[in-house]
């Protein structure tokens, strides 16, 4: 007999433990969803009194949700969160709904069902998740950076084909992580790499080719680094031409303009007051006609001189 009541109380014991593991549940869902969580189930001829859902989400005061049967009356205590509600009418399923899940519904959800054959409750550890931006980009060096960011849980990051990686995590507000991946291959042979990301909320995969992002890169930065550099000397260019041409005809004109002094100075100033002065006309005139009278004079002399012998 003792060891009859030792079995059956090691029996119950056990069913005692399962009941309460299962009577709650991990609940995961992406953020941007809809929830439903279900109340337990009650058998048909237990009568419904009144059911009860307790809230309790992070940093936040403790909100319930109660709904009594017999005046057919709904209350909210402390509960300012208009997506959180009731699934449809509580008489005919008390489930709750939440719709949308967002970050700041972590937290725990318990159900308490009270009928005339008992209590009954059903809790949840609910989880958001959000899933991870992924970029996949070149640095200048040749290291292709993988980045999975703010994602909920920390996301995992693989490369195929493997090389020298090197990854980090960083922490950021509401449990969400920043993982980023940096790998350099030796192997010159390696052209295309993959970067595959596993999330709760779904698997991605990026590829790109090696180098060609950074010559791109170098190309552009060349263009743009050398075309304003030979505008810059186009410029300068056309204005030491300008002056170059400038100086050129003004150093013209300064020669024309001296040898036309030089030569007005090499005449001498008889021929130049031969010129320009009246009076050294008049008196040349008056020379010229003293010399011409001489000389008549002197030829008239002559021929008496003949006429006499």
């Amino acid at each position: 007999m003792p060891c009859i009541l030792r079995t059956f109380g090691l029996w119950l014991l056990l069913i005692l433990t399962v009941s309460l593991v299962a009577a709650n549940t991990s609940l995961s869902k992406p953020v941007d969803t809809k929830a439903v969580l279900s109340c337990p189930r009650i058998t048909q001829k237990a009568v419904l009194v009144t059911i009860r859902w307790e809230i309790i989400l992070r940093d936040k005061p403790s909100c319930t949700r109660a709904y009594r049967r017999d005046t057919n009356e709904t209350r909210a205590i402390n509960c300012s969160d208009k997506t959180i509600s009731w699934d449809s009418r509580p008489d005919q399923n008390p489930a709750l709904q939440i719709n949308p899940v967002a970050i700041t519904h972590d937290g725990y959800y318990r159900c308490e069902v009270v009928t005339t054959h008992g209590h009954f409750y059903h809790g949840y550890h609910l989880t958001v998740l959000v899933p991870p931006d992924v970029t996949l980009f070149q640095l200048e060096n040749g290291t292709i950076v993988c980045r999975a960011a703010a994602g909920k849980p920390a996301a995992q990051i693989s490369w195929t084909p493997g090389g020298d990686c090197h990854t980090v995590e960083e922490p950021l507000g509401n449990d969400t992580v920043t993982v980023q991946s940096s790998c350099r291959w030796e192997d010159h042979r390696v052209s295309n790499v993959s970067c595959s990301v596993s999330h709760l909320t779904g698997n991605r995969s990026l590829s790109t080719e090696r180098n060609s992002g950074v010559q791109s890169v170098v190309y552009v930065r060349t263009v743009y680094i050398i075309l304003p550099i030979l505008i810059i000397l186009v410029i300068v260019g056309s204005i030491c031409l300008w002056k170059i041409r400038v100086c050129r005809k003004c150093k013209l004109k300064k020669r024309e303009a001296n040898s036309v002094v030089e030569e007005d100075e090499m005449q001498p100033y008889a021929s130049y007051t031969e010129k320009n002065n009246p009076l050294y006309d008049t008196v040349s005139q008056v020379k010229r006609s003293d010399v011409l009278q001489n000389e008549a004079d002197g030829l008239c002399l002559h021929t008496s001189y003949i006429t006499g012998i």
